[in-house]
Order: C-alpha cells, then structure tokens, then sequence
C-alpha cells in the first residue's frame, strides 16, 4: 500500500486578495509546507532554548563569551565566502515595507541597497504578507508603477543599473502566520516570508545578475543561525540552484548574539554577507535580559543613548573587527528623520547629526550604514565617499586595536544619564501613536520627525516597564509607578483626540492602543515581544 500523500498547506480566515494565486500557488505552497515539517520543531526547541537563556541571565546577571565555541573564535584560517558582486558595495542602504511606492521609491532612492522588510517595518497583515510578494516580483519583472491617489503624482522604476540591490527581510523566528497552516498548526512567519520569496524569485534574481539575499532579525544564539543554514542549504538544492547562492547579513539586535557574532559567521560561512547593528531592538534587548538586574542595569532616555555611549561603541567596534577578521561586510545602525517640508531649520540640525553619525562609523571601519529616507541618502554617502574613494568596502581595515572585554557589553551604568519624566511621557507618546498605525496594518510610522518601527515601541515599552520596576526616581522628584504611566497615557490620549478631532480619532486604533501599551508595559508577567498580543488584535 502506498503512502498517503503529505498534507498541504491550508489558507486560514483570510479574505482573496487580488493576485494572490500569483504568489500562492500550489508549488508554492508545497515548499512552504516542506519548509515546515523539516524545520518547524528545531525552531521550537530553539525559541525554548531563548526561555532557558534568560531564566540564566536572570539568575547571573551577567554574560560572556561562549567557552564551549573557543576554538571557533581562536581558528584565524576561516574566513566566510566572498561577497558576490551585487553586494561588494553596500556603503548606502535604504529600509522600508514592501508597498508599491516604496518599492518603487526604494529601488529608485540611489543607496546601493534596498532592505526590503517583511519584519518590524511592516505590520503583518495577510495583505502586507501576500501582496509584498507580488510588489517585489513585479519589480524585478518590471511591470510596477504607482499613481499617488491624492497627489496624483506617478512613479516608475529607473533603468536597471540604477537600482538598489534587494536584499529582504523576513519575520523573526517568534512570529506565527496564522492564516497559513497545515494540519491546524500555524506556520512561523519566517518561513512563509523566507519561502514564498526564494521559491518565486532565486532563479529569477540570478536570471538577473544578482540572487536571494535576506537580512535575518531577532537572531539570539549561532545556534539559531545553524538552523538558517540548513534551510538554505535545503532550499538550494529544493529550487536546484548552487549551493552558496543565498547570501545572509545577520543584524546583531539582541544582547546574546553580541557574544556570539564569531559563531553566528562561521555557522553561515558558506552564505554569510556580514552583519548589523540594529540600535533599538538592541536596547529592547538589554532591557528585556537583565530587567532583574537592578539600578546598574537600568537606560537612560532612549535619546540620551547615542551609539558614543561606551557599552555601544563596544559592541559597535566588536562588530567591525569581527566582520573584517572573517572577510564580512560591517553594516551601521540607522539614521532615521525623516526631513520636514516646513522647517528647514529642523532640517538643518537634523542633517548635521546624521553627518556626524555616519561620518563615525565610516571612520570606525564599517563598510556601509543605514538610512530611512531618500534625502539621506547622499548625506550618508558622502560621509562613506569621503572614506572608501573608488574602494567598494573596507573589510581590509582589520581593527586589531579593538579589545573588548565581556563586561563591556552591559556597562550600561557607564553612561552618564538618567531616566527623566520627559523621558517617560515621550516613551508614552511614542508608544500609543507606533501601536495604533500598526493596528492599522502600518509597519513604518514617521512620528514627531523621525522613521519609526517596531522596535521603537518595544524600547518604549520596555522603558517604560524597567523605570517603574526599578522605582525610578525622576528629575522633578516624581516616582515612575504605574498609576503615573496610567496618567501620562490618559493625557497623552486627550492630547491627540485635541490634536486630530474627534472624527479622525474615532475612526482610528487609538484606544486600543493606549490599552495595549499600558497592558505591556504594566503587566508584571513581561511579554516577550509586544507584537505577540499585538497580532491578535491586528485584522
């Protein structure tokens, strides 16, 4: 008797989509579900291992570099592979959620790389999920263009030599696709993201001179990035195309994979592109691992904690000598205003500081940086012009003055700064006015001049959570409580309701917001990651 056939992959409480048979078609869908069986479990033990971690660093307080992984990190013979020619140069890179404008824009924008982003800059609606799919397909097919409803104003892509190289961004490893399961069980988000997009387009995108390169988030442990591997691995050889044509750049966001950036390099060596400092989810980060580690362990502001602070610029300085010792590229954290069409003099000061930002980490050795907006694409780069010349990189600039000791990396009390109640009510402020647009399926929200994402609000949160657990004290003699965050988020409502009127607030997330923010940010149980209740909300 023969084997039944596998199941397949069925689509959940999701309304059609137009298009969508484009992008989940039935071969599709099988690589998906193969995806899914093979690696779902390793994935779970994985996000249990993360639990583990934490209830250790809880216990400890303290981290440091993996004694089991020495001989990894003493090894001077491994180097990763080189980087294909589509990524020698990335001294300009551009994020964004995958509409059609910011496709369009994006590709257009003259940085040298688009991160195209399933993950914190988009929220994951089923139409974001699915028809971002068909947005970046369309592009490299070139049959995209957009007319801007209100303004009227038409875009459409430059010639092919002018656009930035893709690289994409799926969800992190915690996420659920709910609308997408087989045999009743969700579906990672990161499989869905990863999967639909290498099954339609690697052939497509080596058709094109380039290939399949992904920016990994979240990563805690080279252990997760062990699994990464082994689905690229598998997926090579599923599509039947070389095995290290996908190319991997892992942002360094967490704590944990701040100790381990060698082994996150080495397990990826074959696919490995470089990595990122991704500043905020970093915070979140500390936050998040060392919140019972008492006052030396509490931020400041989030504003008072610029990349020069001296626990960032170890792990920053870490990160280039790691990448350069092991022949990957360094990739800078993000500038993110977003210019005025009022106020030039914000403009003004604002520029200078994105100057100065990426005039340090050009002059630090990174080989590139991030950027949130077209008009800060030629400031970043000249400041990386001014450096690099005619060179694509500086991966030969090899840092060997850099020492950094494990206690370096949460020396957060180094930093000369103290929580304040302004602090407080821009963490409230930035919070509601982040959750509600994401309730509406935005990702990517400018808020008071600046791009902000997800990561925004779970620094906001957090924050908020560590001030009140720690019995902060503000400047004005104020005790961070709950009941102060509870006024604060009351006023802050009343403040839009004024701002925006009455008819545009109701019609908005707005109350669902200050309730969900209010419920992370006070709760005693800490969520993992505020998008978890965020998504059962989000329709």
């Amino acid at each position: 008797m023969s084997a039944p056939a596998p199941s397949t992959l069925a689509i959940v409480d999701a309304e059609p989509l137009p298009r969508q048979e484009e992008v989940l078609t039935d071969a599709a869908l099988a690589f998906v579900a193969d995806l899914h069986r093979q690696f779902t479990p390793r994935r779970n033990e994985l996000l249990a291992r993360r639990g583990e971690r934490r209830a250790e660093i809880a216990r400890t307080s303290t981290l440091d570099f993996l004694p089991e992984t020495a001989a990894v990190r003493a090894d001077d013979s491994w180097k990763v592979a080189p980087a294909p020619a589509a990524l020698s140069d990335r001294r300009v890179e551009i994020t964004g959620p995958t509409d059609r404008k910011m496709t369009i824009n994006a590709l257009n924008s003259g940085a040298k790389v688009w991160l195209a982003d399933f993950e914190d800059a988009s929220a994951p609606t089923w139409e974001n999920v699915v028809l971002g799919q068909l947005n970046l397909t369309d592009a490299y097919e070139r049959r995209i263009d957009f007319t801007d409803p209100k303004s009227g104003k038409s875009y459409a892509l430059k010639s092919a030599d002018e656009l930035a190289t893709v690289v994409m961004r799926p969800r992190g490893w915690h996420l659920e696709e709910r609308h997408l399961q087989l045999d009743g069980v969700s579906v990672p988000g990161a499989l869905v993201d990863f999967g639909l997009y290498f099954f339609h387009n690697a052939q497509r995108l080596i058709d094109l001179g380039k290939g399949p390169y992904f920016y990994l988030p979240k990563t805690e442990s080279h252990l997760e990035a062990r699994l990464w591997n082994d689905i690229f691995v598998f997926a090579q050889d599923y599509v039947g195309i070389p095995q290290g044509t996908v190319r991997a750049t892992v942002l360094i966001e967490t704590i944990t994979a701040a100790y381990e950036m060698e082994e996150i390099l080495y397990e990826l060596r074959d696919h490995a592109a470089g990595l990122n400092a991704g500043r905020w989810d970093y915070l979140f980060s500390i936050v998040k691992n060392f919140r019972d580690g008492g006052a030396k362990f509490v931020l400041p502001d989030r504003n008072a904690v610029t990349m020069t602070a001296p626990f960032m610029r170890a792990y920053t300085e870490l990160l280039v000598r790691t990448c350069h010792k092991r022949g990957a590229h360094a990739i800078g954290g993000m500038a993110a205003f977003i210019p005025s069409r009022r106020d030039a003099e914000v403009n003004k000061v604002a520029f200078e500081k994105v100057k100065a930002d990426k005039d340090r980490e050009a002059n630090d050795g990174f080989d590139g940086s991030w950027v949130a907006h077209p008009d800060l694409v030629p400031i970043a780069l000249a400041s990386f012009d001014a450096v690099l010349g005619e060179k694509p990189n500086q991966k030969d600039r090899l840092r060997e003055d850099v020492s950094v000791a494990p206690g370096d990396l949460i020396a957060i009390d180094s930093l000369d700064a103290s929580p304040t109640y302004d602090g407080l009510r821009n963490a409230v402020a930035v919070g509601i006015r982040y959750i509600e647009a994401w309730l509406r399926g935005l990702g990517a929200v400018a808020i008071f001049n600046l791009m902000e994402d997800a990561a925004t609000a779970e620094i906001s949160r957090s924050q908020i959570w560590q001030w009140i657990n720690a019995d902060v004290v503000f400047e004005n003699g104020e005790h961070a409580t709950a009941d102060l965050a509870r006024k604060v988020a009351a006023e802050e409502l009343a403040a839009i309701r004024e701002e925006i009127g009455e008819e545009t607030f109701t019609a908005g997330k707005w109350q669902q917001a200050h309730d969900l923010l209010l419920q992370v940010s006070l709760d005693q149980d800490y969520a993992d990651f505020l998008t978890l209740p965020a998504y059962e909300q989000l329709r």
